[in-house]
């Protein structure tokens, strides 16, 4: 509140307020430290979610309102039940209440108990004539563990580039990958980036965890030779010249040094695709796209309509023509139907770049794969993208996602993503994350989840304000969890939460006991409860996902030799002493490797490479991997060639080149798929995997 504003009202009344609708009054930055939010930004975080807690009478009167309704309310908008037992919920229920269960399936009963999984809606009847509806979850307790364990390759599919991409990495080089990595080297999945549509421009955000949409996945990553159509274009010299643009950008990134260009990538394809959507469907063709367009309805519509107008108007929906803000108008249908061809353009997209991801995790599986291809469903999406422009009315205006400040970043964090508001969420079933979920899972064998403790919580951090002046929002975790157990057991698939930092307590329990893996990163897993040494082996959990490194962290063998720090320095990103940086990260990895060396993975199984080489030593680190008990190992690709760059630096944005790296050798030199699939040095650490460590 500024001074000349209305007075703040009683902190203690804005806090009962505040906690009846999930808006905490307070975070803890570490364990045994509690810190109070501001009265501002509680007060903000509220008007997002539609209550006038502005002066101290609407603080009353919203609380007087909150609690009368909640104490007049038989059951709340959504319901969750797991299994066979009734939903805890209807505990609350007064004796005698009758209920109607309407399920998905088509069924009614009398009774919430043993009913089939699914969302269903439940009528309430209580004695005094009252009545209530509620969509109703019902979820198996848990996933599926995985039936054994499995090793597979981490990847930014972007970098991993072919003799036949066009200057980026596409979904044939994933099929390639996956076909080669499943036969030739055990591998049991490979976990890529959100794979996302990203927001149109000039320069687009290379960021794949800032999308336009998390629902649709973007056409940069189509292989255009493989599309049906590409062989009955009839402008064949246009279509030639094309190739030839994309033999350009590929050469400037494989042998001159370039960055990968996405934008330049794209301009490429998009006219390819021009020519592709020109040649008439066959029958067979046609049938399947019919069938698509069906299947995914008014979501699609609406994100073809958006990439339509988006050509017009440009990306950011905020500032187009009052009339077409709003996807239900009257001026947006008209603009829809003047614009069919570039709808179906984009629609036809849509379905193209479907099919070969569905023909990946196909290539995965056939290739004896028992996951396939892990894809990974970003935080959030862009506030001036399609999602967030269809969906609008469950985004919480004003507001951004971000981090509250801790030990690591004492300004906290805005990652300028619009939540979700819980209470809509609620009110909908969690329609748009099932339907989310629902599409991703298409063409997933497993699903990582960033930042998967939103699930639970978000930082909302108010327009205009620092993100040291957020709250923490509480979602429905229960809720939440159903949703995403009911729709990977629905797809036979896995769940990975990424779990790193900090995590508020009991989260990774619940996580564990509905059978979502976690994530754990070797350098990491220190016992921070005890002497904070390394910890060894037997000591890590088992329903993780087990790596040596991230997209975000240094490669293994920058970290090994300490080149992490040396590129930290040259960037001016450190805040002490370049000597003292280097010698805390050399005590770091010199605790990890005393370790290896004690547990005798220093010097087993080197096939003759010297035991105290940096190859030597990354292979130690993977043998301790399997030494854990976690069901998955990951493998960074890039660690299986010595790449020293990290693919993305947290911190920086123009002062290194995030997103746009092609895997590279330890010299910085490019390394194509086929190179990879020719490396002696990568074959020899997924031997160590595929062979147990021996």
């Amino acid at each position: 509140m500024t001074a000349s504003g209305p007075a703040e009202p009683p902190f203690e009344d804005l806090s009962r307020l505040a906690d009846l609708y999930g808006v905490a009054t307070s975070y803890s930055p570490s364990p045994d430290r509690s810190v109070p939010a501001s009265a501002t930004a509680v007060t903000l975080t509220l008007a997002a979610l539609g209550v006038d807690a502005s002066t101290p009478g609407a603080v009353r009167a919203a609380l007087a309102a909150r609690e009368r309704e909640l104490g007049a309310r038989l059951l709340p908008p959504t319901v969750v039940g797991w299994g066979s037992g009734p939903p805890a919920a209807l505990a609350a229920l007064p004796d005698g209440t009758r209920l109607r269960v309407d399920t998905e399936q088509g069924e009614t009963h009398t009774s919430a108990e043993r009913l089939p999984p699914g969302v269903h809606r439940l009528t309430a009847t209580a004695p005094d004539g009252r009545t209530a509806t509620a969509h109703l979850i019902v979820a198996p307790p848990r996933l599926p563990a995985a039936t054994a364990r499995s090793h597979g390759l981490l990847v930014q599919l972007y970098s991993l580039l072919s003799r036949r991409s066009w200057g980026m990495g596409d979904l044939g080089d994933l099929a390639e990958l996956a076909g080669w990595a499943g036969r030739s080297l055990g591998a049991g999945f490979v976990q890529v980036n959100p794979l996302h549509a990203a927001v149109p421009g000039a320069p687009t955000d290379p960021s794949p965890y800032r999308p336009s949409s998390r629902r649709f996945p973007d056409p940069v990553h189509l292989r255009i030779e493989e599309i049906p159509e590409y062989a009955y274009v009839e402008d064949h010299e246009r279509l030639h010249a094309l190739r030839e643009g994309a033999g350009r950008l590929r050469e400037a990134v494989l042998e001159e040094g370039a960055l990968i260009d996405r934008d330049a990538v794209w301009k490429l394809k998009r006219e390819a695709l021009e020519l592709l959507c020109e040649v008439p469907l066959g029958p067979g063709r046609r049938a399947a796209y019919c069938d698509f367009l069906a299947g995914q309805g008014q979501a699609l519509e609406d994100h073809a309509t958006w990439c339509a107008l988006a050509e017009v108007h440009g990306s950011d929906w905020h500032r187009w023509p009052t009339g077409l803000r709003d996807p239900r108008s009257p001026d947006v249908a008209r603009a829809r139907s003047g614009l069919m061809d570039r709808v179906d353009f984009w629609t036809r997209l849509a379905w193209l770049t479907d099919t070969q991801l569905t023909a990946a995790q196909r290539a995965g599986r056939e290739a004896g794969m028992r996951v396939g291809i892990v894809h990974d469903l970003a935080v959030g999406v862009h506030p001036g993208g399609a999602d967030a422009w269809a969906q609008q009315e469950y985004f919480a205006a004003g507001m951004s996602v971000g981090a509250p400040p801790d030990a690591f970043n004492a300004r906290g964090q805005d990652w300028g993503l619009p939540p979700w508001r819980p209470d809509r969420l609620a009110a909908s079933g969690y329609a748009p994350f099932r339907e989310l979920l629902r599409a991703l899972f298409r063409y997933a064998g497993a699903l990582r989840i960033d930042h998967v403790m939103g699930l639970f919580r978000l930082w909302w951090v108010p327009e205009g304000h620092p993100p040291t002046e957020g709250t923490y929002v509480r979602y429905d975790a229960e809720a939440m969890l159903a949703v995403l157990v009911l729709e990977a057991s629905r797809a036979g698939a896995l769940v990975i939460g990424e779990d790193l930092g900090t995590v508020e307590p009991g989260v990774r329990e619940k996580l564990r006991e509905r059978g979502v893996l976690g994530t754990s990163v070797l350098w990491f897993e220190r016992d921070w409860e005890g002497d904070g040494r390394p910890l060894p082996p037997g000591s890590w959990r088992s329903d993780c996902l087990a790596t040596a490194t991230t997209h975000d962290l240094p490669s293994t063998a920058a970290r090994l030799t300490g080149e992490h720090v040396e590129l930290r320095d040259r960037l001016g990103l450190l805040t002490r002493p370049l000597a003292e940086e280097r010698a805390e990260a050399a005590a770091d990895t010199g605790e990890w490797l005393a370790l290896l060396n004690s547990l005798g993975l220093l010097d087993g199984g080197t096939g003759g490479t010297d035991p105290s080489s940096e190859e030597a030593e990354i292979q130690a680190v993977h043998r301790f991997l399997l030494r854990t008990p976690a069901r998955m190992i990951g493998v960074w690709l890039p660690d299986g060639v010595g790449d020293r760059r990290p693919q993305n630096l947290p911190g920086t944005w123009d002062q290194y080149p995030n997103w746009r790296l092609p895997i590279a050798d330890a010299q910085g030199r490019p390394v194509t798929l086929e190179d990879l699939a020719a490396s002696s040095r990568l074959y020899a650490l997924m031997g160590v995997l595929r062979d147990g460590g021996a």
